[in-house]
């Protein structure tokens, strides 16, 4: 079989690569996503690619032409973040979901494998387990699950039109494993949040809302029921999810590290509702709280049918999952791709560094060199900034994915180059990286002829200008420090990578600044509209 995977950069679709490229019965796989990953890493490196993005009905002709060939789809892309962006969500969710389907049924496809959740799920007060009849009339107050019942509507929609479509929908609980540990701190506790103290020490106390109950899988047993719901051409509900259940006592047993003696300090519900209200509403918390009614509120889900028709069995309990969880946002674990991207330099970025102990020899002026590295680490910080920024005002627009990308590559040569300044003895020079940083800020407040709090149509062809300047600058710091490599003790071709990278970075860029310009200036065409 050749199986495409809708989404396959994420925490569930790097596992589902990770399962089918291990199968005999497919022989090939087909990766869809928004943002391309390190294509020559695993298991990115097994599946052939195609970037597309969803949420556009534009998308359906392009998609359903990459699809052909396909014998199934297995959808899993879904967008978390940002929560304030309703309608992109929605989009993307919602309305994306729909655009796969069609593009399916166009490619001649005619079997699909969705992700659906727990959250479809209608509120349940006791323990008793329910199975797939349980209405899915969602959870009030969860955006999330009022998208995920959205989302199964457009499934029933499909299927009345296509009824010889087989369309299975998997209802995981929440899904954990050690490699989206830095994703999952982003998306609910926050960059900030301070969980590397997780690896010092483990709290004998968790305080947790009154009435937590939740239900989790490893990504790893998820990602081997959507290779089986696809390679057996299922159909209907599934509900997925390991056999234990994760009440305020086992979370508590967990996260303090199995400490014999670990309590749950119960706290009220409505004020920590209240809480996590204000912290979101503040910008302080990416969670919401709706995040917690789904906690308090969904049922116990029965996983018999998956046993039976899928021949599927966890391997790891939820306790289980949830240690690898902690561990993995603790130590800043990821993947190479976007959406799993590690908190720090990853193993193999730092195989490529010199040994911490090394110095320059006397041919190289240590005073020179320091303060010309010094400096574009301040162009890198504010670089860094600028474009984080641009990735989140722009979020909704069709350039995202260029910036995004091309944001993840600044950041994580940013931290290459204060790595590689450390090995080096060179002290970190705050100075001048805190006045680029205070002027990149100052910076922002600049109208462009719009009120503060309205994006000019102009602003993003100045920051992608500003940008491509700084791309510019940085390829030429490579080739500076490429010619002194020796010296470094790097290897020559480590920096030559990072000017190839740069110049992709400035196509990325490119492609940015000729999206604004065409549209910036005219009155006849929004600046941010959905097309290209």
């Amino acid at each position: 079989m050749r199986i495409a995977v809708i989404g396959a950069t994420g925490n569930v679709g790097t596992a589902v690569l990770d399962n089918l490229s291990s199968r005999p019965e497919v022989d090939s796989i087909l990766g869809v996503a928004r943002r391309l990953p390190d294509t020559d890493a695993a298991p990115y490196a097994a599946a052939q690619w195609h970037q597309a993005d969803i949420q556009y009905s534009e998308v359906v002709p392009e998609l359903a032409q990459a699809l052909q060939g396909c014998d199934a789809v297995i959808h899993l892309a879904w967008l978390i973040q940002p929560n304030s962006e309703r309608s992109l969500l929605r989009r993307v969710n919602v309305d994306g979901t729909r655009h796969v389907l069609q593009a399916a049924a166009l490619a001649g496809i005619r079997q699909a494998v969705v992700a659906s959740s727990v959250g479809v799920y209608s509120p349940a007060e006791d323990a008793a387990p329910r199975d797939e009849n349980w209405p899915t009339e969602g959870i009030p107050g969860s955006h999330y699950s009022v998208d995920k019942v959205a989302q199964e509507r457009v499934m029933d929609e499909f299927l009345q039109e296509h009824p010889d479509f087989s369309l299975a929908r998997l209802r995981p609980g929440l899904v954990f494993q050690r490699g989206a540990g830095s994703e999952i701190q982003r998306y609910f506790a926050g960059e900030l949040a301070p969980v590397q103290l997780l690896q010092l020490l483990r709290p004998p106390v968790v305080p947790l809302p009154a009435g937590v109950r939740t239900q989790a899988v490893h990504a790893e047993d998820l990602a081997a029921a959507y290779a089986q719901a696809a390679l057996l051409g299922a159909h209907g509900a599934f509900n997925i999810c390991a056999d234990d259940l994760l009440d305020g006592k086992a979370i508590a047993r967990v996260t303090s590290g199995a400490s014999p003696v670990a309590l749950q300090l119960p706290l009220p519900a409505k004020a920590v509702r209240a809480l996590i209200k204000a912290a979101h509403r503040a910008r302080v918390l990416p969670m919401d709280e709706g995040w917690l009614d789904l906690a308090r509120h969904v049922p116990v889900m029965d996983v018999t049918k998956a046993r039976d028709q899928l021949d599927w069995t966890p391997r790891y309990t939820a306790a289980e999952a949830l240690e690898e969880l902690i561990q993995g946002m603790a130590a800043g674990e990821g993947r190479p791709s976007v959406p799993l991207r590690p908190r720090e330099l990853n193993a193999q970025d730092r195989s490529e560094l010199p040994a911490k102990s090394h110095h320059l020899d006397d041919q190289v002026d240590p005073v020179l060199l320091r303060h010309y590295m010094a400096d574009h680490l301040a162009g890198a910080t504010v670089g860094v900034n600028r474009i984080k920024r641009m990735a989140a005002d722009y979020v909704d627009t069709p350039v995202f994915p260029e910036i995004s990308e091309a944001a993840e590559a600044i950041r994580r040569e940013r931290a290459f180059l204060l790595e590689l300044m450390r090995r080096q003895g060179f002290p970190r020079a705050m100075g001048s990286a805190a006045v680029a940083w205070a002027g990149e800020r100052v910076g922002r407040l600049k109208p462009n002829g719009r009120l503060p709090l309205d994006r000019s149509p102009s602003t993003l062809v100045l920051e992608a200008e500003m940008m491509l300047s700084a791309v510019t600058g940085k390829l030429h710091g490579w080739s500076t420090m490429k010619e002194h490599a020796d010296a470094l003790g790097v290897d020559p071709e480590v920096f030559q990578s990072l000017i190839d990278d740069a110049e992709v970075q400035r196509g990325q860029l490119e492609t940015v600044h000729r999206y604004a310009r065409r549209r910036a200036f005219r009155t006849e065409r929004e600046t941010f509209e959905k097309t290209r």
